[in-house]
């Protein structure tokens, strides 16, 4: 289990939200913490700790009015960390190299690769063929819906038709380096992982995967090793003490293998 940082930006600013607050009309998110520090100072902070993996995520949609403070922002930590960070938010097959060449190691894609709420394998191809496997990320974030886990596009607002589980993450291995998987319903709240669907991620275990939802303390981080069978690399966000939590945030880096 490796602890992998992450970046937020909204709005122009480095922040931690509840993640089902996100909502495109009015820019708007629940905010669990803002930061009066850039991008940048937390890209050279991971790269000091020598904390390789994490990801930089652009909250806000092309066309918004804070879009290119967001990818000011972006720009600022991947110049900090060049190669260091994952970069995700708005990546399609058109501008996917570009984020490459800014110095993220991967782009992470979710909404382009979807049509209609179902998987479009020619999106995926002319993605795979842009940039190439070795660099993707598929973002397979995801709300319980009748009891089953569904992937949700469009920063989390939209179902899709696709369930999390094992024939998906095979289907679209091919396409990819690694997953990242957030429990939208468990995100920004750090009340406790979502063991149903890290019991899935877990289960299936033949890329790299990372888990981010909920960890709000070090028993947090056990029930996940434990549902995950010690096989998933995790995020912390609002709870570690950068970002206005508790949990140490040096504890967390010490997660290296």
């Amino acid at each position: 289990m490796r602890f992998r940082p992450c970046i937020d930006v909204h709005n122009g600013k480095v922040k931690q939200i509840v993640g089902n607050s996100l909502r495109d009309s009015g820019n708007f998110a629940k905010d669990n913490f803002v930061s009066e520090k850039g991008a940048g100072y937390y890209a050279s902070l991971y790269r000091e700790r020598g904390l390789s993996g994490g990801h930089v995520i652009i909250l806000n949609p092309a066309g918004s009015e804070y879009y290119e403070e967001d990818l000011s922002q972006a720009r600022e930590a991947l110049a900090a960390y060049p190669g260091g960070l994952m970069l995700g938010g708005g990546v399609n097959a058109d501008n996917a190299a570009s984020f490459i060449e800014m110095g993220a190691s991967h782009v992470i894609v979710t909404s382009y690769v979807f049509r209609d709420g179902e998987v479009d394998l020619e999106r995926l191809e002319k993605l795979k063929k842009a940039v190439g496997r070795e660099y993707i990320v598929l973002d397979l974030s995801c709300r319980k819906k009748d009891g089953r886990y569904y992937i949700v596009t469009d920063r989390w607002q939209k179902f899709t038709v696709q369930q999390v589980n094992s024939d998906t993450m095979d289907m679209l291995a091919p396409y990819c380096d690694e997953f990242l998987v957030h429990a939208v319903d468990a995100e920004g709240k750090g009340a406790g992982i979502d063991t149903e669907i890290a019991a899935i991620l877990g289960a299936w275990g033949k890329c790299p995967v990372t888990y981010a939802g909920g960890i709000g303390s070090r028993e947090d981080l056990e029930a996940l090793r434990v549902s995950g069978k010690g096989k998933l690399d995790f995020t912390i966000g609002s709870a570690l003490d950068i970002f206005g939590g508790t949990i140490p945030f040096e504890w967390a880096a010490s997660f290296k293998e």
